[in-house]
């Protein structure tokens, strides 16, 4: 067995303070990535991978970094679109009905004409993955890598 006893001030100082030190280094990183990796799908979404009609997808995108005490983390999700998660990775929808919500009747073109219906039977939708978290975080995965090595060669200093 082998037993090292450090004497010094200054080296025991320092050892002491090298968690709180790369914690706060991979925290401060952490909130800079979570951040642009948010505003890269925001991006990626405003880009035309989808075609925007409200811009809800758009705004529904957060990031959320926790610090615990065993842990630093940062996520980047989307919250309130039901249809966010079959956008990302593609699905299908079954067949339903499309009733009328706000007004008396729903307004379609059909054949040239404006036709109004006050229901309609929907046949369903394969809808294909269109990965706008997906291809945003791999874009980032060499940034991530590198900038996490560098926060803890900072919090290591």
């Amino acid at each position: 067995m082998l037993t090292i006893e450090v004497d010094d001030k200054a080296v025991i100082a320092r050892l002491t303070a090298m968690p709180d030190k790369l914690r706060a280094a991979f925290l401060k990183k952490t909130y800079a990535l979570a951040e642009k990796l948010k505003s890269k799908v925001q991006q990626n979404l405003t880009n035309r991978i989808l075609n925007i009609r409200t811009g809800k997808l758009v705004r529904s995108i957060f990031e959320q970094v926790t610090n615990s005490t065993n842990e630093v983390s940062g996520r980047v999700y989307s919250s309130g679109v039901p249809y966010a998660a079959i956008q990302e990775y593609g699905g299908q929808t079954k067949a339903h009905i499309i009733e009328a919500a706000n007004g008396k009747a729903l307004a379609f073109n059909m054949g040239g004409k404006q036709v109004f219906f006050k229901r309609v039977n929907h046949p369903g939708s394969n809808i294909p993955a269109h990965r706008y978290m997906g291809q945003a975080f791999d874009a980032m995965k060499p940034e991530i890598s590198s900038g996490y090595q560098e926060a803890a060669q900072e919090g290591l200093k």
